[in-house]
């Protein structure tokens, strides 16, 4: 459900959202189990520049069940913070979205994989077709395909 933002005055720009997303290192995955207990986890993730976010995680877990169970999932990112104590405030940026979860295979599970690899591994490309190979079937890759998303940011000018 999308709701409007109680802050709009705090609406990051969609662009700066985009940004945030292609530099982020991690997110909160959110998910519910079948008991609907909420379960969040951070991961590490590659948004391919359109409508996806996507991770990798092993074959089986908690996450997994989840996902499986009931696709719909929110994600969260934390950019830039600073804590202004003395105003009894933070400034921050972050980006929310929510969509819909899927393991993918193929092409562009590998594709993914290799996106991934250039974003947190580019000194150690040489050795990334051996390790894909050696751990592509032990490992699954997951797509949020983004159904909205919204960025929030207290900005410098508010300090």
């Amino acid at each position: 459900m999308k709701r409007k933002m109680r802050r709009s005055d705090r609406l990051m720009k969609f662009e700066d959202a985009l940004h945030l997303l292609t530099k982020a290192e991690y997110g909160v995955l959110s998910s519910v189990d079948k008991e609907g207990q909420p379960y969040g986890v951070p991961v590490n993730f590659v948004f391919d520049g359109d409508k996806s976010i996507y991770f990798h995680s092993a074959s089986e877990g908690h996450k997994l069940e989840n996902l499986i169970h009931n696709p719909k999932v929110s994600f969260t990112i934390v950019g830039d913070v600073q804590v202004m104590d003395w105003k009894f405030t933070t400034a921050y940026e972050s980006v929310i979205l929510f969509g819909i979860a899927s393991i993918v295979e193929g092409d562009e599970k590998q594709h993914a994989l290799h996106r991934m690899a250039l974003k947190f591994s580019i000194n150690y490309m040489d050795a990334f077709e051996n390790e894909v190979e050696r751990f592509l079937k032990s490992t699954t890759v997951v797509k949020i395909s983004i159904e909205h998303m919204s960025g929030k940011v207290r900005p410098v000018e508010d300090r």
